[in-house]
């Protein structure tokens, strides 16, 4: 009796150390114990499953940690959403109760709203009514100033007025870059006396916030009515040339280039026949101004041509208020042509 008892613990004891000699966790316990959910104690915080962080590249926009198509759709789902928030939905609640509009379209229903406020529209004057008011104004040795505004000028002009300068500055960093360091109240102002005293101003046609939105406010912040100046697109540099008519008006007439671009447009202009008779390079702010100016009153020129950011708005309004000259913002075409991106 005893030696089978014997026996038999060799036994289990033998079975124990060749189950014992297996690797940890590779036994059957373990295995179950791994397969086996545990379930929360009462009371016990569950832990949340880890958020997948998606890593935007700045530059390509690329996202990592999903795939593109999902980035797509989530994005046209967002664009989908914003349509109808920023329209259909403001037609559903202009609808009068009880009544139901179907079968038009929200763009016919704009335009339909736009027409009625006709006498409420303020006319632009096109490429071809600013070349004729430049050509009339260059053969008669008249001064005349075209300047443009664009979401630097607006966001200038609505410094401490219209826009507190710490959303300035949060929304619009890239003001230093263009040529005013907010705060800068003076630039402010004298950029308001310029634009309430050139000639022809370009206004933008983009309703974005920063941009045709800011006009009204920021014009009345200044005490300029806006029917009062004399208006065309802000893009009139652009559509000057898309219509053939800016190679028209510098021909046979003495040139003065202004701004950071001004020695390289300067070359291609001369490449193309045009007669460049002085370079003012580079401007740095409205700190700027001043020298930008008196170098100019050394300088025999019938137009300039001026690319200098923010600051470009006072310089031709003053090219053309103090020296009796034609002035042109001429904004980043200076740019397009100087890097042969725009030919002549």
């Amino acid at each position: 009796m005893n030696r089978g008892r014997a026996r038999s613990s060799a036994t289990r004891i033998k079975r124990r150390n060749k189950v014992g000699r297996a690797r940890p966790g590779r036994t059957r316990g373990a295995k179950l114990h791994r397969l086996r959910r545990r379930r929360p104690q009462a009371g016990a915080r569950l832990k949340r499953p880890r958020r997948r962080r998606l890593a935007v590249d700045p530059v390509t926009g690329a996202v990592s940690g999903t795939t593109e198509a999902t980035v797509r759709a989530a994005y046209a789902q967002g664009l989908e959403q914003g349509r109808y928030e920023g329209g259909e939905l403001l037609l559903e609640q202009s609808v009068p109760p009880g009544m139901l509009l179907t079968g038009v379209p929200l763009q016919a229903v704009i335009a339909a709203g736009v027409e009625t406020l006709r006498p409420a529209l303020i006319p632009l004057a096109d490429a071809h009514a600013v070349f004729a008011r430049m050509e009339a104004a260059l053969a008669a040795g008249l001064p005349l100033s075209v300047v443009r505004l664009g979401d630097g000028e607006m966001l200038a002009l609505a410094q401490d007025n219209v826009m507190d300068i710490a959303t300035i500055r949060s929304e619009a960093p890239f003001l230093a870059y263009a040529g005013v360091e907010v705060p800068d109240l003076t630039a402010r102002n004298l950029l308001a006396e310029a634009v309430r005293g050139a000639d022809l101003v370009g206004v933008p046609l983009s309703r974005k916030p920063h941009f045709l939105p800011l006009l009204d406010p920021v014009l009345r912040s200044h005490g300029i009515d806006v029917r009062s100046l004399r208006l065309t697109d802000s893009l009139v540099n652009y559509n000057l040339h898309a219509a053939g008519l800016l190679a028209r008006l510098m021909q046979g007439r003495r040139l003065l280039v202004i701004g950071n671009a001004a020695h390289a447009l300067s070359e291609r202009l001369a490449a193309a026949g045009f007669t460049v008779t002085g370079t003012i390079s580079p401007v740095r702010g409205f700190a700027d101004i001043g020298r930008v100016m008196a170098e100019a009153g050394r300088t025999d020129f019938d137009l300039a041509l001026v690319s200098a950011g923010i600051p470009a708005v006072v310089i031709a309004w003053r090219l053309a208020a103090e020296m009796g000259k034609v002035a042109l913002d001429f904004g980043h075409m200076a740019d397009g042509i100087a890097s042969g991106k725009e030919t002549l």
